[in-house]
């Protein structure tokens, strides 16, 4: 199974430079996914690329910073205030990244609603035909 994850254009702007080598989420995906497809939110909204998973952790948020503090590229202040109220967090690797040569913007369909955390590509006829073909 694949994804389409939105992530802000800042976030998104550090995993291309590789600053940012795991992805955080209060909550994860209830099936097995192979392939993350990386939706930059607006103002951009473009696909710009995709990632393997390879490994996802489950921790507390405590955990989480303890472990991945150093390649998260957000402060420690917007990471705990993410994470409020929050007694476990995910943090799923950025593995085999690919970063398309032209990104896809979705402004050219009418029919493409941004997910506002995921989506599976499977399950969205746009997302398929564009992604899958």
């Amino acid at each position: 199974m694949n994804i389409l994850l939105s992530i802000k254009p800042e976030f998104v702007n550090k995993i291309l430079s590789h600053e940012k080598l795991y992805e955080f989420r209060k909550c994860i995906f209830k099936q097995e996914v192979e392939r993350i497809y990386i939706y930059s939110t607006y103002p951009v909204k473009k696909i710009v690329g995709y990632f393997e998973v390879t490994d996802i952790i489950c921790a507390s948020p405590e955990e989480l910073w303890e472990l991945f503090s150093e390649v998260y590229g957000i402060c420690e202040n917007e990471f705990f205030k993410y994470y409020l109220g929050v007694e476990e967090g995910f943090a799923i690797k950025i593995d085999n990244l690919v970063i398309f040569d032209e990104f896809i913007d979705m402004n050219m369909f009418d029919e493409f609603k941004a997910p506002q955390s995921f989506c599976y590509v499977e399950n969205n006829d746009c997302l398929k035909e564009l992604l899958l073909a």
